[in-house]
């Protein structure tokens, strides 16, 4: 650990300033396809079937444990409401050759504290890249373990993409700022990222009106937060396959950079 620089230590702060584009339309920002990112979805599970969706590296569920706590453990692909196979097939359009592993804490749309809590901090132990978390919780008694996971999460290099609620309400951990916090608009743009001077919600994405994957092979309209978090979730996975070791201060600093109401001056 670095609390302090001294001579010996100096030379662990070396930085490598090598930048991404700062243009969210330059060819070079959208290249590649996401390949060697990993992301975890937490959510309802996700159907991979769905042509969408296609490919999935690994299906979970956190389930209740035989001393009452709870546990995480291999499931066949399954989703229990649709939720989870829309934010799938949103991350899998954006970044099409990512690792993408999901993890189910939902039954239907509503789910534990505990099971959330699990999941998420199992997903910071396998050390994924991205956590797209497009659901919250507005129980206060969770709220403090959630941001200690979210805070080690932020200084392991570990991005956590987080949708805020969908109504005025508490809820976490959107409003921590270790997490990148997701809000939509009404932009047809699917790239289209605009930042918030207003926070605690920090980017909005498209969410509104967006075609889903959905259960059965089907697709759906849908508007939420939970999709423009997921857009957001495939763009740091596209960045994060070119730029692996960008931090989440320097990602939350590209997506400023690049938000299209944000002007730079050259």
């Amino acid at each position: 650990m670095i609390w302090k620089i001294s001579q010996a230590n100096h030379e662990l702060l070396s930085i490598n300033s090598a930048w991404p584009a700062m243009d969210m339309c330059d060819p070079d920002f959208r290249r590649g396809t996401g390949a060697g990112s990993r992301v975890c979805l937490l959510d309802s599970g996700v159907d991979p079937s769905h042509p969408m969706v296609g490919r999935i590296d690994g299906a979970y569920a956190v389930i209740p444990g035989v001393e009452g706590d709870w546990e995480v453990t291999p499931v066949h692909g399954e989703d229990t409401s649709g939720h989870g196979t829309a934010c799938a097939g949103i991350i899998r359009s954006v970044a099409p050759d990512c690792e993408l592993v999901s993890v189910k804490v939902l039954n239907g749309t509503n789910g534990k504290g505990g099971a959330l809590l699990t999941g998420l901090q199992w997903a910071v132990d396998q050390k994924f890249n991205v956590i797209n978390l497009s659901l919250s919780t507005s129980k206060a008694q969770f709220s403090e373990a959630l941001r200690e996971i979210c805070d080690d999460a932020y200084f392991s290099s570990i991005l956590i993409v987080s949708a805020a609620h969908n109504m005025p309400i508490e809820s976490y951990p959107w409003r921590y700022s270790s997490t990148i916090s997701v809000g939509s608009h009404a932009d047809p743009d699917p790239g289209a990222i605009y930042y918030n001077p207003a926070p605690p919600v920090e980017f909005f994405a498209h969410g509104e009106d967006v075609t889903v994957a959905w259960t059965g092979g089907e697709t759906r309209k849908r508007s939420g937060n939970s999709f423009a978090a997921a857009h957001v979730t495939g763009i740091c996975a596209l960045v994060l396959a070119q730029y692996p070791n960008l931090t989440p201060f320097q990602m939350k600093s590209l997506l400023y950079l690049a938000a299209k109401n944000v002007k730079t001056y050259k």
